[in-house]
């Protein structure tokens, strides 16, 4: 058995830390701070679970699961792993990731230098074409940039934000203000705070990218699904733990900046402001450093997974075509604006987030219900239903309608209602398997091999 040395496994746990580290990671937890006020660290409990804690949980799963979205969403049927992929990747890429990440670098980076008076509108225009354009160019052969470019990356990202971080500490903006909207019960804050979480898009950015990480396992001589997840597990506690200590730092900056700059529309604006706060005009350069090259590297890794998905796909039309087609789709997107992009996605996220976590848990606990088909179908139905629901509901499309005709399910109000209804489709999914003698599935948990091609 091929043993990986300590070294090895801090390598493999920073290139999984480096790879979450995008724009969109940084303005989630300052907002939920702000609105949370003296309740943001139980909030902040939420937010990590989903956020954070499941990111791992996820990589893991794609081990046990075939190493590929497709694949573990097949064990559902083949229909709804094409049609959950195809939604997941166009989500990663043009329709939320790329307008949300170029919206991002933006808010923190232009927009603070902007007066009152400039026309935003065509300044967004014209930085989002330039910046866009950029990342189509850097997609066309990424492998030398990436490479390159990530090894500088993380070790500018941490010095800089805790430069920040640090400064907030020394010298508070302020006290934590009194709680807001859903945050102002402790059990509201932490259901908000676990659908935020949703937001840093980190558990479906892991089933997109989940490959490369576990190919590089397999590169060290590593193939068995057990001992990959061990080495995982290892590297990634250096993820989780970086990624944790991000996020509760953001949190406290958000936190403790109502004094100082009020109360922002969306996360980007309420760092931005707080990096002036803290540093000065410095501070503008400070932050928009670190956004604008974790942004360009986000927009770069995620454009070109999606155009690769879809020339496999679809390969009458090529990586290249594509990328320019998704390039277009993501200008247009971004142009709304950052605070519309979060509205107009959050929908698609809330349907896509409960099936990502219930995949995850059901490959888990697959070979204690041998993995029969009908516990994934029906578990897969029983959240998706309220999932979609949940969807409806964000998009202002009938919300009093719906809660007052599903109000009965627990936790429905809180967004959380496909906890109940997953375990229902759970367990009916079990009789009909236990009554028709389904064929078992068993995952072999030391003699499967991950694929490396």
């Amino acid at each position: 058995m091929q043993q990986v040395k300590t070294g090895q496994i801090f390598a493999i746990g920073f290139m999984l830390f480096a790879m979450f580290l995008g724009a969109g990671n940084v303005i989630f937890a300052p907002m939920v701070g702000q609105q949370a006020g003296t309740n943001t660290w139980i909030a902040m409990g939420g937010f990590l679970l989903t956020g954070v804690g499941l990111v791992l949980l996820a990589i893991i799963g794609l081990t046990r699961g075939g190493g590929t979205v497709e694949k573990l969403a097949g064990r559902v049927h083949p229909v709804f792993a094409v049609v959950f992929s195809v939604l997941l990747f166009l989500t990663l890429g043009p329709i939320y990731v790329i307008p949300r990440t170029t919206s991002v670098v933006y808010e923190i980076s232009i927009h603070p230098l902007l007066g009152d008076t400039a026309k935003t509108g065509a300044i967004l225009f014209a930085f989002s074409a330039v910046f866009i354009v950029l990342t189509v160019i850097l997609s066309w052969n990424t492998t030398k940039f990436v490479d390159r470019l990530g090894k500088i990356i993380t070790p500018i990202f941490g010095m800089l934000l805790l430069l920040l971080i640090v400064k907030s500490l020394i010298t508070p903006m302020g006290g934590f203000g009194v709680p807001t909207g859903d945050y102002v019960t402790a059990s509201g804050a932490f259901l908000k705070g676990f659908t935020q979480g949703y937001y840093t898009m980190d558990v479906l950015a892991a089933f997109v990218f989940g490959g490369i990480f576990i190919k590089s396992i397999a590169a060290l001589g590593i193939q068995s699904s057990k001992e990959v997840s061990k080495v995982f597990i290892q590297a990634g506690v250096i993820t989780v733990i970086g990624l944790v200590l991000l996020q509760v730092s953001m949190a406290w900056i958000g936190a403790t900046s109502l004094d100082q700059i009020g109360a922002k529309e969306n996360g980007g604006e309420v760092l931005a402001q707080s990096a002036v706060a803290l540093f000065g005009q410095v501070g503008i350069f400070i932050i928009g450093t670190v956004i604008v090259l974790t942004g360009i590297t986000t927009n770069v890794a995620c454009l070109s997974a999606v155009a690769e998905y879809f020339e496999r796909i679809l390969p009458s039309v090529s990586y290249k075509k594509w990328l320019i087609i998704f390039a277009a789709v993501g200008l247009t997107i971004t142009n709304f604006g950052l605070t519309k992009i979060l509205e107009l996605a959050s929908p698609i996220l809330l349907l896509l987030y409960p099936l990502a976590i219930a995949l995850i848990v059901l490959i888990f606990a697959n070979n204690l219900f041998k993995g029969h088909r009908s516990v994934y179908v029906s578990t897969m139905i029983g959240v998706g239903i309220v999932a979609v629901l949940d969807a409806l509901k964000d998009a202002n499309i009938a919300p009093d309608a719906i809660n007052n005709a599903f109000g009965f399910i627990p936790l429905f109000q809180n967004g959380a209602g496909w906890i109940m209804t997953g375990a229902i489709g759970f367990l009916i999914g079990l009789a009909v398997a236990k009554s028709r003698k389904e064929e078992e599935e068993l995952i072999a948990s030391s003699a499967g091999k991950i694929p490396v091609n």
